[in-house]
């Protein structure tokens, strides 16, 4: 990583690449071993290889999950009654973070900013054309 910023936003980059990487693959393996969907889940499976960042020993230095004010776990996320719920769900958690990630790396490394800009773009249409039905 490139630029003059503090190195504490280290671990904000690195509990929003886990959770970007973590809800992609959710949906995606629901597309794959539920829905045998293997365009959907090979676009997804794209994505999440392009959720990459190669500074991984600071990221893993920054780790602290164990002091994580918020790791115990919310109510709200325990409320799941459907496939499309968790589905909704992790949509919302890889765009949110990917939205971080790119509002973070504008001052540490503008290239990498955009790259999280086009991938949030790129989980909101395939979440229209995965939760819209065609009959409209």
């Amino acid at each position: 990583m490139s630029g003059s910023f503090d190195p504490s936003l280290y671990r904000v980059i690195d509990a929003n690449l886990n959770r970007l990487k973590e809800g992609i693959r959710v949906i995606e393996d629901i597309a794959r071993y539920v829905y045998n969907d293997k365009e959907l889940a090979s676009k997804l499976k794209e994505l999440r290889h392009r959720s990459r960042i190669d500074d991984l020993q600071n990221l893993l230095n920054s780790r602290d999950s164990v002091n994580d004010v918020l790791r115990p776990t919310v109510s709200s996320e325990m409320n799941r009654d459907s496939l499309e719920s968790i589905i909704i769900a992790n949509y919302k958690r890889a765009q949110e973070s990917s939205r971080v990630l790119e509002e973070m790396y504008k001052i540490i490394e503008p290239e990498l900013s955009e790259n999280f800009k086009s991938l949030r773009y790129a989980l909101y249409q395939l979440e229209k054309e995965n939760l819209t039905t065609s009959d409209s």
